[in-house]
């Protein structure tokens, strides 16, 4: 059966989103890789029309503590080599510039919240962000940040010069925002992260943007669809 996608977790809470309920209704059938629950990764990668890496807390050097993250790595590369359509979220877009030899490294500050982001003038000529602003906000939880690999092209970045989005080849690409979160999911994030009174902020935002959010979001995974 060709019409199904991965998703790679590396924690329970944090899933695709809108991403997965998108992708169902438009009959696609989501395997769902558990890291944290010690899953392993398919020796067949090419029975996926899609595979979608998402976010986790921890740093991609962190191959003791992880060592998943070392069999993931691996994967990547096979999926590149493969040309099977990638698009890494937060985490999965610094393994995917790893996995091509690119630093990662501390972010001038820790940004957490909503925070715009600007398309290059390559990434509003992409169609993967056809029919997206050019300046756009965008939910944001990362204390890393990758640089550009060689080869691969920058599509956005923000006013503090951390770059946002790149495209490596024909149809990988990483997004070190979130586009996938839902004001539920942002909420159940923030419980135990100190600082009360931000957090209530965000979470006001977030419902706020709540709609439109979800609406920019389902365009960009529409336009993913083009690449299947």
């Amino acid at each position: 059966m060709y019409n199904k996608i991965l998703i790679v977790k590396h924690i329970e809470n944090e899933g695709a989103g809108t991403l997965e309920a998108f992708y169902k209704r438009r009959g696609f059938i989501p395997d769902i890789l558990e890291l944290e629950e010690g899953a392993h990764f398919p020796k067949n990668s090419k029975e996926y029309k899609l595979i979608v890496v998402m976010g986790g807390p921890m740093s991609v050097y962190e191959e003791r503590r992880y060592p998943f993250l070392k069999e993931e790595n691996i994967f990547i590369k096979e999926i590149l080599k493969a040309k099977i359509p990638y698009l890494g979220i937060c985490l999965g877009a610094q393994l995917l510039a790893k996995a091509l030899g690119a630093k990662i490294k501390k972010a001038p500050e820790r940004e957490l919240g909503w925070y715009d982001v600007k398309l290059t003038e390559n990434g509003q000529k992409d169609m993967l962000f056809k029919n997206i602003s050019e300046k756009y906000c965008v939910f944001q939880w990362h204390e890393d940040v990758f640089e550009v690999p060689n080869k691969a092209v920058l599509l956005a970045d923000s006013a503090n010069g951390v770059n946002q989005a790149f495209k490596y080849g024909e149809n990988a690409y990483a997004l070190q925002f979130h586009i996938e979160v839902t004001p539920v999911l942002i909420e159940d994030w923030l419980k135990g992260e100190p600082g009360l009174a931000e957090n209530k902020n965000i979470i006001l935002e977030s419902y706020k943007n709540k709609i439109e959010y979800e609406r920019r979001a389902h365009i960009i995974y529409s336009n993913m669809l083009k690449l299947l």
